[in-house]
């Protein structure tokens, strides 16, 4: 009787010392230390990092993307006063400020209870724990997940699917996932799927690899499309950011030419090219001066 209570007794303090090493549930955090938060999973263990010097973009920043703009506002404030309100995938050309739109959003509205969880795509197969994790809190959370894109048979594809629209448990009325991506389907598209197409009395059927690409996109009820700009919007963008950076106007006016320049030499006429240059000239204005 004894033997089998020391065994017991061993048995208890090794499942102790097993609970204390593995992973448990994420803890609550701070909510009250930031309006934006990084979800970081390290050794098994998942946690909610408050980010305590989020961008400070602000959409008045975000030049000759108006429509792109109102669209999201919308959406965003349907959400944040309890309304309907769409997922949102926003696609398109690189540096257009698909991902800043997002960051200057959540200053606009942090003050009436927005907040921001950013989720890698390493760790998208956790969505259903940080869904759990919001749910019943006061405050509206959107997941960003930035520059999106899957390779075939992922399990976090199948994580986000389930989260937008595929689970059998509802998700919580708090959440909306905004993703960003250069990819309109967020995977890639070969030539052969392609081939797979059929024609049925008239109609055109893609083949059921590209169906499968085409569900998940279309579980984001709201799609945002960001296109390359032209010279004269690039240096509308340019002078932007110059007058923000204290830049006098007719300084301003003699750095077009540069502008150019600088963005023929990156290859891109992007808005972030275009901020790129100003920090790089307002600098130099301010060493010549020191």
């Amino acid at each position: 009787m004894n033997e089998l209570a020391e065994l017991v007794g061993r048995a208890e303090r090794v499942l102790e010392r097993l609970e204390a090493i593995l992973p448990g549930p994420a803890a609550e955090p701070d909510w009250g230390a930031a309006v934006a938060f990084r979800w970081r999973r390290r050794h098994g263990r998942a946690a909610l990092v408050p980010v305590a010097a989020p961008h400070l973009i602000r959409l008045a920043d975000l030049q000759d993307v108006a429509d792109q703009k109102s669209r999201i506002d919308r959406n965003t404030r349907q959400f944040l006063a309890g309304r309907r309100a769409n997922n949102v995938l926003l696609t398109g050309a690189r540096g257009t400020g698909k991902s800043s739109l997002i960051k200057a959003v959540l200053n606009e509205y942090a003050a009436q209870g927005l907040r921001l969880i950013e989720v890698d795509k390493a760790d998208l197969v956790d969505l259903p724990e940080i869904v759990d994790l919001v749910a019943g809190r006061p405050e509206r959370f959107i997941l960003f997940c930035d520059d999106l894109s899957f390779e075939e048979g992922e399990d976090a594809y199948k994580a986000l699917k389930s989260v937008l629209d595929g689970s059998v448990a509802a998700v919580s009325d708090n959440v909306l996932v905004y993703a960003t991506s250069n990819r309109r389907h967020l995977m890639p598209e070969y030539h052969d799927e392609n081939l797979q197409t059929r024609h049925v009395d008239g109609e055109i059927h893609p083949g059921e690899a590209v169906e499968e690409k085409i569900s998940l996109s279309e579980r984001f009820g709201l799609w945002i499309s960001f296109y390359p700009f032209s010279q004269d919007e690039y240096l509308d963008i340019v002078a932007h950011w110059l007058r923000s950076f204290g830049v006098p106007p007719d300084v301003i006016d003699g750095a077009r030419q540069e502008a150019l320049q600088w963005a023929l030499m990156r290859g891109s006429r992007s808005g972030r090219v275009a901020w790129q240059f100003a920090r790089d000239f307002a600098g130099q204005l301010e060493d010549a001066a020191a």
